[in-house]
């Protein structure tokens, strides 16, 4: 009977554990993407663009935004979902 009275008490101590752990320490469970180095991908990706400033600062926009940037100079949205989603207020493409 006492073994008995022992499982439940530890099962319920263990249960009053778990909880307090997602409680207090669910946040920081959570792991964070690692960030990519959006100058340097977006470097690249407007290096043939003939409006170079302008694609710079809207593909960093689009960077900071999703984490991720197509590989080469265009095309290959379909690699960053987000990336090809985003639009412009007007509904037209926003990121290069």
């Amino acid at each position: 009977m006492a073994s008995a009275k022992t499982s439940i008490l530890f099962a319920i101590l263990c249960i009053v554990l778990v909880h307090e752990l997602l409680v207090l320490g669910g946040d920081q469970l959570q792991a964070e993407a690692k960030k990519i180095d959006c100058k340097s991908k977006c470097n690249y990706r407007c290096s043939k663009a003939s409006r170079h400033k302008m694609c710079i600062r809207a593909c960093n926009t689009c960077c900071n935004r999703c984490n991720c940037v197509p590989p080469g100079t265009s095309g290959n949205e379909d690699v960053c979902p987000c990336y090809a989603n985003m639009t412009t207020h007007g509904g037209r493409h926003k990121c290069p």
